[in-house]
């Protein structure tokens, strides 16, 4: 069996693991049942991905993103590991492709989403695989009082039967302690050992600051700050004007969403990560499995609808360990739309069956068929026909989504595909007496690793931009290899697709008629008072109250947050003493002034910085570094 810490080394490049990671990879080696939380940032995906390299057999990772799902594979092919995932709209042929591999041993990771647990193809399949341990992402979606439920995921515990010995391990980054009993009951988790880390963030200042002018606490937000940023909000429209308003306020900025496509939310991000861009303006799409270290803030210009989801993106500042802040902008108005949202969220169940029902119709599909069909998406089209509220049509939307029976993905989540299932002896025949097209061929097969072994999602502009051509010309040519068989070439469809993942039920058996439903709103809306509770709390720690939340006890308050800063506020003069001492005996730039002294509970320091400037207190030379006059 190979040593854990030399496949650290090898896939991740560490040295030593994080904590908790090193207990969490032994019990699953150990044969254990395993119940993780780890905050954001936390390695989770290695806790599974590390200890399925020291078995024999595949992990199946069930996961409901499917960007997520999409970017660990790739994450996992450029470490030369065999991995791949079934995606809701795949064809049947690329599904089977898929699932055939994984019988034979051809992959290590095998990720796919709670809908298709439910499959008869994927259970026929399973049985036969030979799989070393079940790994459970986002497993809050398992349980009724988490904040993002999902019917599917029940399904979990029966798949369970067919490798009654397999080790299960369960995984979210937030979960308060009845979420977390309630995931491990409805998982059949016996006799599991549960490692939670922990939620304090000691480097991390959270700060709640109300006002109406976003736009301008934004930009005092930003001012001077070295590093990058990341600017939430619940629109998209809101993030092209957020993004606007900044780069023309000098502060260079990009917006990201979902109704990007797939290559300009790449180049975007790109441009952040390498700090190209300082600031990046974006809807919850953005973060998932983004680790950049150097993000010094994270601000919410729209209130977030529960805490778990505002831990999370707010973790994302500070991961390198140095001093972070976490701002969130609550305006007069936010009360009553967070209200008025809700209810909209939360249509009649009577209206999910009418949707439902709708749908079916409006496509043509007979009870009991149409699953894995997909069709173009004209949502407004739709809504005129039936006479539906747009908004309300999406709020049950959202519903019949978490139990399975469409999915709605957006027009740049869903891929060109491509496979390439010639051997290698044809693959340099085809190579040898068709020159233009096999160096075409040798290209795609470097770009992607998998393609000899199934279906993958390609990128035509990235692909152009490799051979310095057009994308037209790239379509062509992958056309051109597909008509000779060499290649199965699937573009990306031009237009939003609905996906029926399972065939069409009655509406009765629609889970949200149940009294779950009720539950559900129940639970949500208790998640949103919680939200309402932590922002009008300017009397507790900020650390404090959060740790709190997801059950942990913590003593000492954090110094950092904009309550613990107002309590020990020091007076203006101490300020400026304060400086001259940090830069008695050595030259800093000013950010880390400002670092250093707003860890220590200085306010304003900003401020008395440029006040000592303007008196000549302090200089700053040639190197942009203060020293004392």
């Amino acid at each position: 069996m190979p040593d854990k810490h030399s496949l650290l080394k090898r896939y991740w490049g560490y040295d030593a693991f994080r904590p908790l990671q090193e207990e969490i990879i032994d019990s699953a080696l150990a044969g254990s049942d395993t119940m993780v939380l780890l905050p954001t940032g936390g390695g989770k995906s290695l806790c599974y991905q590390l200890p399925t390299l020291m078995m024999e057999g595949l992990c199946l990772v069930v996961s409901p993103l499917i960007a997520l799902m999409k970017d660990q594979v790739v994450q996992l092919h450029a470490k030369h590991i065999k991995a791949a995932c079934i995606t809701s709209g795949m064809a049947s042929d690329d599904i089977s492709a898929v699932l055939n591999n994984a019988i034979c041993g051809e992959l290590k990771f095998l990720y796919v989403s709670p809908e298709r647990l439910r499959q008869r193809q994927f259970i026929e399949h399973f049985r036969k695989m030979k799989v070393c341990l079940i790994a459970v992402d986002e497993a809050h979606c398992v349980s009724q009082w988490g904040y993002d439920f999902r019917p599917p995921y029940l399904q979990i515990a029966d798949i369970r039967t067919y490798h009654p010995t397999v080790p299960l391990m369960a995984l979210t980054a937030s979960a308060t302690p009845p979420v977390l009993d309630d995931i491990c009951a409805r998982l059949s988790m016996k006799n599991h050992r549960t490692f939670c880390g922990n939620f304090v963030r000691p480097n991390l200042g959270y700060s709640v600051i109300c006002d109406d002018n976003k736009g301008s606490r934004l930009l005092t937000a930003l001012d001077g700050l070295d590093g990058s940023a990341i600017v939430y909000t619940r629109s998209r429209r809101n993030a092209e004007q957020t993004a606007a308003l900044l780069n023309a306020n000098g502060v260079s900025a990009e917006f990201y969403h979902a109704g990007l496509t797939a290559a300009e939310r790449d180049r975007r991000q790109g441009l952040w990560m390498t700090g190209e861009r300082q600031v990046m303006v974006a809807t919850s799409a953005f973060g998932m499995g983004v680790d950049k270290p150097d993000v010094r803030l994270v601000v919410h210009i729209d209130v977030p609808l529960s805490i778990e989801s505002y831990y999370q993106e707010a973790g994302r500042a500070g991961r390198d360990g140095k001093p972070a802040r976490a701002v969130l902008l609550f305006g007069v108005a936010d009360r009553s739309r967070l209200y008025d949202g809700f209810a909209a969220d939360y249509p009649e169940p009577k209206y999910v069956r009418n949707v439902y029902r709708a749908l079916c119709n409006y496509y043509g599909l007979p009870m009991g068929s149409g699953a894995d069909s997909r069709y173009d998406f004209d949502p407004v089209k739709l809504c005129d026909t039936y006479n539906f509220s747009v908004r309300e049509f999406y709020g049950a939307c959202r519903f019949l989504e978490r139990d399975g029976l469409i999915a709605l993905p957006e027009l740049n989540e869903t891929s060109s595909m491509l496979y390439v299932p010639a051997g290698r002896d044809e693959i340099y025949r085809f190579q040898v007496t068709h020159m233009r097209l096999g160096g075409f061929l040798q290209t795609l097969m470097r770009m992607y690793p998998g393609l000899l072994s199934e279906p993958v999602p390609i990128d035509e502009r990235r692909i152009a931009s490799r051979l310095n051509t057009s994308a037209v010309d790239v379509i062509g040519m992958l056309g051109e290899i597909h008509a000779m068989k060499v290649a199965e070439y699937r573009p990306c469809p031009k237009k939003p697709q609905i996906v029926f993942p399972s065939a069409r039920v009655d509406e009765s058996e629609i889970a949200v008629q149940l009294q779950l439903y009720d539950q559900l709103k129940a639970a949500a809306r208790q998640r949103l008072e919680s939200m309402l509770a932590y922002i009008d709390n300017s009397g507790e720690c900020r650390s404090i109250q959060l740790a709190s939340y997801f059950g942990q006890s913590v003593v000492e308050p954090c110094g950092c947050c904009d309550v613990c800063l107002r309590r020990n506020a020091h007076s203006s003069d101490e300020c400026h003493e304060a400086v001259k001492q940090l830069l008695a005996s050595k030259r800093l730039p000013p950010h880390e002034v400002c670092a250093l002294l707003e860890a220590k509970g200085y306010v304003d320091v900003n401020a008395v910085l440029r006040d000592m400037l303007d008196r000549g207190t302090v200089y700053l030379d040639k190197n942009l570094l203060l020293s004392v006059s």
